[in-house]
């Protein structure tokens, strides 16, 4: 504990070793692949930030209205309860919430995850001076991490998961996802999931390639990230964003496009990796998803929907179920 404000739950020596181990096999596959959790070191943070306040970003305020709208059903509907975001960023979004929540006569509290060591104190510590009623302590770690610790709690929860951050997952993860959300939860606990919903791919395809290049300077970071956390020497001028949107698997996927034959070494992974021009390595997806196909996947992890908001256009939608 620090401060009696944070828990670290990260391990940063087993994180190096099995992310190390999750670079290799990225990289080393015909198709090369880097795990999307990479982007998220305090720079990649920040620029995720500047992505959400984008005019071509649509699912943040989109979200942002929902929330305004409907925060106060939902703090009626579950009730007195603990707070726990799962990927909480600068939780900007998050204190619609919590004006909501601090309506209600009882006691709640809320805790922050995040992989972000500065944006998650930073957040916190600004948090603490305004919400000074409610008990805030951030946990540092990842989903998973934060998960198993929170099995061994016993007070009532809402667990939520804000942003398009679901749409990261394929078919599979998403499944396992569920199941360890599930299997956090206690009878009676809620679980709040932020979806981006199918919409124009023009829409879709704006948002993930915005004028600015925020975007682009976000997929490159994760090089960056790679850089300094596995002593490498990857050139970022040598790759390109591109983001399309798959209508077949209704997904956004993104891609960094290798400009020039090269080579880059990972000195601390003891690795080489070649690139040839015009290879790419895949980096993310975001799936865009049908309201009543995300119901039944709850269902089928004993979670039952039990409410859904969304917004007069239908672009994002917020999804309650109880478990």
């Amino acid at each position: 504990m620090i401060n009696n404000s944070f828990l670290i739950l990260d391990d940063h020596y087993q994180e190096l070793k099995d992310g190390g181990q999750d670079i290799i096999k990225g990289l080393t596959t015909v198709s090369k692949y880097l795990p999307s959790r990479f982007f998220y070191d305090d720079r990649g943070s920040q620029l995720f930030e500047k992505i959400c306040e984008l005019p071509e970003y649509y699912p943040t305020r989109t979200e942002t209205w929902i929330l305004s709208q409907y925060a106060e059903e939902i703090a009626k509907t579950t009730g007195s309860c603990s707070l726990v975001e799962l990927g909480s960023g600068s939780s900007t979004k998050t204190r619609i919430l919590l004006d909501a929540y601090q309506e209600n006569p009882h006691h709640c509290n809320y805790i922050p995850i995040d992989i972000s060591d500065s944006i998650l104190k930073n957040s916190v510590l600004q948090l603490q001076k305004e919400y000074p009623d409610f008990e805030i302590c951030g946990l540092l770690g990842t989903y998973d991490q934060a998960l198993v610790y929170l099995t061994s709690r016993t007070v009532p929860q809402m667990v939520f998961f804000l942003g398009s951050s679901m749409g990261n997952f394929n078919q599979g993860e998403s499944d396992i996802f569920f199941n360890k959300v599930s299997c956090t939860l206690k009878p009676g606990d809620y679980f709040l999931l932020g979806i981006d919903l199918q919409k124009s791919p023009d829409i879709l395809e704006s948002a993930y390639n915005d004028s600015q290049g925020v975007t682009a300077d976000f997929n490159l970071n994760i090089l960056s990230h790679l850089n300094w956390r596995f002593q490498g020497n990857f050139d970022l001028s040598l790759f390109k964003h591109r983001a399309i949107y798959n209508q077949i698997d209704t997904q956004i996927e993104m891609y960094l496009d290798c400009q020039a034959s090269h080579s880059v070494n990972l000195d601390i992974l003891d690795l080489q990796v070649s690139f040839e021009s015009g290879e790419t390595i895949f980096t993310e997806i975001s799936r865009k998803f049908n309201v009543e196909t995300i119901q039944k996947q709850l269902i089928t992890h004993n979670l039952q929907p039990i409410k859904v908001w969304t917004d007069p256009q239908q672009w994002f939608a917020l999804v309650l179920s109880q478990a």
